[in-house]
This record gives C-alpha cells, sequence and structure tokens, in this order.
C-alpha cells in the first residue's frame, strides 16, 4: 500500500490490490481481514453522512481524506 487514499476510487483501487497481494501470498491472511474490516466502516461512515444530509436537503462536503489523518 502506497499512500492514504482520498477518495472511494482511490479506496477501491488500494482493496483490489490488497487482494491481489492477499492472493500471492504477499500479505498474511489476518492483516488482509483488517484492511476490509477498516475499509468497510469508513464507507459506512461516509453512507450515513449522505444519508443525514439528505434527509436536511443539504448537499454534504465529505473530505474524505481526513479519515486516514494521522493522529
Amino acid at each position: 500500500m502506497k499512500k492514504e487514499p482520498e477518495n472511494i476510487v482511490e479506496l477501491r483501487n488500494m482493496l483490489t490490490e490488497a487482494i491481489a497481494n492477499f492472493q500471492n501470498d504477499q500479505i498474511d491472511h489476518k492483516k488482509a481481514k483488517e484492511l476490509s474490516n477498516l475499509s468497510g466502516k469508513v464507507i459506512n461512515s461516509v453512507k450515513v453522512q449522505l444519508e443525514y444530509h439528505r434527509d436536511r436537503k443539504e448537499t454534504p462536503s465529505i473530505k474524505f481524506n481526513h479519515v486516514f489523518e494521522k493522529v
């Protein structure tokens, strides 16, 4: 994994790369599983945010890459 994804397309590309690496035994099962789990949580949090804005009839401004900032 080279860099943090800045949008959903980059996240999907990162996940497909991880799948290929897993299939080629370049990453272990535990790491692949956790990567998938965490990515799902990011996607679900964006869905919740979009639903919230839709219900309030607002246009959201979602900065995707802030999720991956170092704390």
